[in-house]
C-alpha cells in the first residue's frame, strides 16, 4: 500500500530536512511516534502507534527515509524536498509490502501520515 501527502513548501529544502529528520527529533515531528528508546543516528528503536520497533534512518538525493526492518509490514516513508511545475513541496511517501489491510491499520496509518504533515507544517 501507498500513502501520500504533499506540502506546498517554499522555506525547507533538502538539506533543512537531511537535519531536522533525526531519530532524536521523531517524537517532536510525528504524535504517532512518542518515545525514542535507542539512537545511534542512523538506527535505533522508536515507541510508537504499533509498538515498539527498530528503526533505520537513510539519507536521499532529495531528503530522508525511515524503514522498520523488523516491522512485518515492512513499513518504510520518505520526506523529500522536491521541485514542482507549481513550486516547492515536501512529500511524505509512506509504504508496505501489502496490497491490502483491515480498514484499523489502514486508518492508523493514515493517521501517522497526517501526524508527520502536522509536525513539518509547525516546524
Amino acid at each position: 500500500m501507498e500513502f501520500f501527502e504533499e506540502i506546498k513548501n517554499t522555506r525547507l529544502d533538502k538539506d533543512d530536512l537531511q537535519q531536522l529528520l533525526t531519530i532524536e527529533r521523531l517524537p517532536q515531528l510525528c504524535q504517532s511516534i512518542s518515545a525514542i528508546i535507542a539512537d545511534q543516528t542512523d538506527s535505533g528503536v522508536i515507541y510508537c502507534i504499533w509498538g515498539e520497533h527498530e528503526i533505520n534512518r537513510e539519507i536521499l538525493k532529495h531528503g530522508v527515509r525511515f524503514s522498520l526492518p523488523g516491522c512485518p509490514n515492512a513499513m518504510a516513508w520518505t520526506i523529500t524536498s522536491k521541485e514542482q511545475s507549481d513550486g516547492k513541496s515536501i512529500i511524505i511517501h509512506c509504504t508496505t509490502d501489502t496490497k491490502e489491510s483491515d480498514e484499523d491499520f489502514i486508518e492508523s496509518i493514515r493517521e501517522f501520515v497526517d501526524d508527520w504533515r502536522a509536525g513539518i507544517i509547525k516546524t
